[in-house]
């Protein structure tokens, strides 16, 4: 072999390690902007599903609160109708 077709061989194989190497970083930023993308798609899914939860548990505290006051009412009932009945006795 003589030294062009030597030439011919290494530039052949440096145009293919280019080309690879730009294929290969063109699927990494592909897939590393596919990745990010639907990393941002669970946390906004994942921050819904929190504020669905913080809704529900506010309201589970109204209605405890609720509950509550009722109770309380109720109680307040209840000993008074203790006091009538044992006056009445």
């Amino acid at each position: 072999m003589n030294e062009h077709e030597w030439q011919e061989i290494i530039g052949a194989i440096g145009l293919f390690t280019l080309l690879i190497i730009v294929v290969t970083m063109t699927l990494w930023y592909l897939v590393t902007g596919r990745r990010s993308r639907s990393a941002l798609a669970r946390e906004d899914e994942l921050k819904a599903l929190a504020e669905q939860a913080v809704a529900g548990q506010r309201r589970t505290e109204r209605q405890l609160a609720e509950l509550g006051e009722q109770l309380t009412d109720l109680q307040g009932r209840t000993g008074s109708l203790e006091r009538i009945l044992k006056d009445v006795e």
